[in-house]
């Protein structure tokens, strides 16, 4: 029988093809365009060719290649196929009749509900659909999991911000297989529910969400309860959400592999004490093993099936397959074979930050205990785990959502054993058992977490600003190091390779020049403008600060406003104040309408108010001194920027009457290089007059994509073109920066990070050339 060694030296060869199939299935994710199948698979062909004419140290690498152009191949099939069901131009915005059955579990909010539908059929002759939409119904109506529906919606494609830095929710839709987003219709008629049992299973988690509330009412307790026990995550407030990241614990909340081995291991642990009292097995590991493996798969099935609990199940899957031939593998054999299999049934998984927190973590975990002669304590065991996944998560925290809570560490600590250990097992025996006594004892322990997590929230945060890859891969670098198993030397020098991370910050213009980011916010407006020295917020956009200006603010290395102007009183212009002014320091603000917002040292925007910084003027232009009474719009703040050569005009949503007064009035100067388009490219404002004045080359419009106030209006195009003004739109070229030096040079986020899944512009425009 061949030793431990032999077995080694042989798995070697398919574990390294297993690991390039792996990395072939990543690198397709992030391809900017996917390669043509047809051609492509000659080389998979001509890899085995050779492999199959070389001698063996050759054949090795070249099946090790095959591999990872085989993996490569298959994502790119599936992406293909993903890409032709994608919704048509020609249906987009019109109505549509089809018939669908409701899966998941439906999120009501404060304006509606949302759900996942999956189509059946488009009743509509000639139109299609994606297999799977979201829904979004204003009318707030129920849709109970598992039914049928014949309605009518109009349906546009799933298009999110494209910013550099923070959430991608376009990626996220992608991954999750959700093509196109729709409005549902007055009319619709229910028909037979759907079958099978994934039906059965929402119908079952709708049951015990409904349970829950009707015994805990309608509240953060039942919600927690509920994303615990059947994965109802989207019961959870936003600011709950919010509680959760600044301490770190998001994860907990979920149902993580954590739960998942937990109750496996409990359900091991009551089968092997079952067979100690009546032994009725000859082969007792394997039931046992089989017990947890089982009480796994349901769990896991009853939570919604998301990757941190497919990684342990595929996990305990591989474990069990082991005992059934008798093979032994290595944890990391398990691992990978873990991850294939999860990419196996999808791929698109790389795309999602849940993919390398649960694998990475649970790597980190099994590399620092490597080269172990025999098992530490317990109590050492705990605290060397924590300081794996502690030290793991630094860079990937960093680099996905900008920081990471100081807290966090102990954070962990405290809530992992409370809520694996405690509020789950308690919270999953409470909706196992036929009666609710239960559930009122698990809400009041989800009311001592929560307390908990509001004291630990209060502590700071290291926020870091984007890094490019080398450093981030330098700090990777550094963190393998530091959780290296005892013995590896030189590990205090390994924190100075995560020091750079930690401290970088991206260059800014140079004395004389400035920088302009107008950020993808949607329908709304706000632009970061930086001079070598200060920082200027023009508007924020609507919506929470966290979700696209904070992120992108932490990102570009920006700690301090020395000024946030607001135009006018809007929430597609204002409405993150109050989170920008709560989690920075601003020095002064300015706005259009002081009296309408809380913040009591905000002063006036008027005309003839300027500064310099860094050899860079700005100039407010607008509101006078009477602007029209009864029009919000007429407040707007209008500023100029200039430089030596080149000038930047913002003017809010300044109506075409502000425009007309300020082109007549003697010695305002409006010429400038770059426009921002006036109220998103109404037609109410960028009125002939204007544009005259101002003479752009460029026009930057910021607005929503397919917004219901057809913004920009062809109006307004039509005038830019007659004065030939080249065109930049958040909505079709995501976050726009422009440089302003010698020459004009701008950047368009989804061209310079361009991916196949993300729709682009043309980011270009005559006159200038761009970055």
């Amino acid at each position: 029988m061949p030793d431990g060694r032999e077995r080694r030296a042989r798995a070697a060869p398919g574990m390294a093809a297993l690991i390039a199939w792996v990395v072939g299935v990543g690198c397709c994710a992030f391809l900017p365009a996917l390669p043509d199948l047809r051609g492509y698979a000659l080389l998979p062909a001509a890899l085995a060719a050779c492999a199959w004419r070389s001698g063996l140290p050759l054949r090795r690498w070249l099946l090790v290649l095959l591999a990872l152009s085989l993996g490569l191949g298959y994502a790119t099939a599936r992406a293909q196929w993903r890409l032709q069901h994608e919704l048509p131009v020609a249906w987009q915005q019109k109505p549509i009749a089809f018939v669908a059955v409701v899966r998941g579990l439906p999120d009501p909010g404060e304006y509606g509900v949302r759900l996942v539908l999956e189509v059946e059929r488009a009743l509509t002759p000639g139109a299609a659909l994606p297999e799977r939409v979201q829904l979004h119904d204003y009318l707030k109506r129920d849709w109970p999991p598992g039914s049928r529906w014949q309605l009518s919606a109009r349906f546009k494609p799933m298009r999110g911000s494209a910013n550099a830095f923070g959430f991608d929710a376009e990626q996220w839709l992608w991954s999750e297989g959700l093509l196109a987003s729709g409005s549902a219709g007055k009319e619709r008629r229910r028909l037979a529910d759907g079958q099978g049992l994934m039906a059965w299973v929402d119908g079952w988690r709708a049951r015990q969400v409904a349970r829950i509330e009707r015994a805990l009412g309608a509240g953060r307790e039942s919600a927690l309860v509920a994303a615990l026990t059947v994965g109802a995550q989207q019961r959870v407030a936003r600011e709950d959400w919010q509680l959760f990241a600044a301490t770190g614990l998001t994860h907990i909340v979920s149902i993580s592999g954590l739960h998942i081995t937990m109750l496996a291991g409990l359900a091991g642990w009551a089968c092997a004490s079952l067979l100690r009292r009546w032994p009725v097995a000859r082969a007792p590991r394997l039931l046992v093993a089989g017990a947890a493996l089982s009480a796994a798969t349901v769990y896991a099935l009853l939570a919604g099936f998301t990757v941190p609990t497919q990684r342990t199940l595929f996990m305990l899957v591989a474990g069990w397959g082991c005992l059934q031939l008798r093979r032994q593998l290595s944890p990391f054999q398990v691992w990978w074979l873990a991850l294939s299999l999860t990419l196996l049934l999808d791929p698109f998984a790389v795309l999602a930050p849940g993919l390398w927190l649960s694998f990475g973590l649970v790597a980190a975990l099994m590399f620092c205990s490597l080269a172990r002669r025999r098992p530490p304590p317990h109590w050492r065991a705990a605290l060397d785990g924590q300081w794996a996944a502690g030290v793991a998560s630094l860079v990937p925290l960093a680099a996905l959502f900008g920081g990471f809570p100081l807290l966090s560490p102990l954070a962990n600590a405290l809530a992992i054993p409370f809520v694996s250990m405690l509020l789950t097992p308690l919270s999953l025996l409470a909706v196992a058992l036929p009666w609710d006594g239960l559930l009122p004892m698990v809400g009041w322990l989800a009311r001592v977490f929560y307390s908990g997590v509001a004291w630990l929230a209060q502590g700071p945060a290291w926020h870091v600003a984007g890094s490019p890859w080398p450093l981030l891969a330098l700090a990777s670098l550094g963190t393998l190091w530091l959780i290296a198993p005892r013995g590896v030397p030189g590990k205090p020098l390994a924190g100075l390779l995560l020091l750079p991370v930690l401290v970088y910050r991206p260059p800014g213009p140079a004395p004389g020049e400035f920088r302009a980011t107008v950020l993808d916010v949607g329908q709304g407006l706000s632009m970061l403008v930086q001079t070598a020295e200060h920082a200027l917020l023009f508007d924020t956009g609507a919506g929470e600060a966290g979700r696209v200006v904070l992120p992108q603010l932490r990102g570009l290395g920006v700690e301090r406003l020395d000024m946030l102007i607001l135009s006018h009183h809007d929430s597609d212009h204002d409405g993150a104040a109050a989170g920008v002014l709560a989690a920075l320091p601003v020095a002064r603000v300015l706005a259009g309408q002081p009296q309408a917002l809380p913040q009591a040292r905000a002063r006036p925007c008027r005309q003839g108010q300027s500064w310099e910084w860094d050899g860079i003027r700005f100039d407010v232009l607008a509101p006078g001194p009477s602007p029209a009474a009864g029009e919000d719009n007429a407040y707007s703040c209008i500023l100029r920027i200039a430089a030596s050569r080149h000038a930047l005009l913002v003017s809010g949503d300044a109506p075409q009457q502000v425009e007309e007064a300020l082109v007549a009035q003697p010695g305002v100067r409006l010429a400038s290089s770059v426009l921002i388009a006036g109220h998103h490219g109404s037609r109410t404002a960028s009125g002939e007059a204007w544009l005259a004045a101002a003479r752009p080359q460029l026009a930057v419009i910021s607005a929503g994509f397919l917004n219901r106030y057809r913004h920009p209006h062809p109006q307004v195009l039509q005038r830019l073109r007659q004065h030939e003004v080249g065109v930049l739109r958040t909505d079709l070229d995501g976050a726009i920066t422009l440089d302003f030096a010698a020459e004009v040079r701008w950047q368009c986020l989804r061209q310079q990070q361009p991916r196949y899944w993300r729709a682009r512009g043309a980011c270009a425009a005559p006159g200038l050339s761009p970055g």
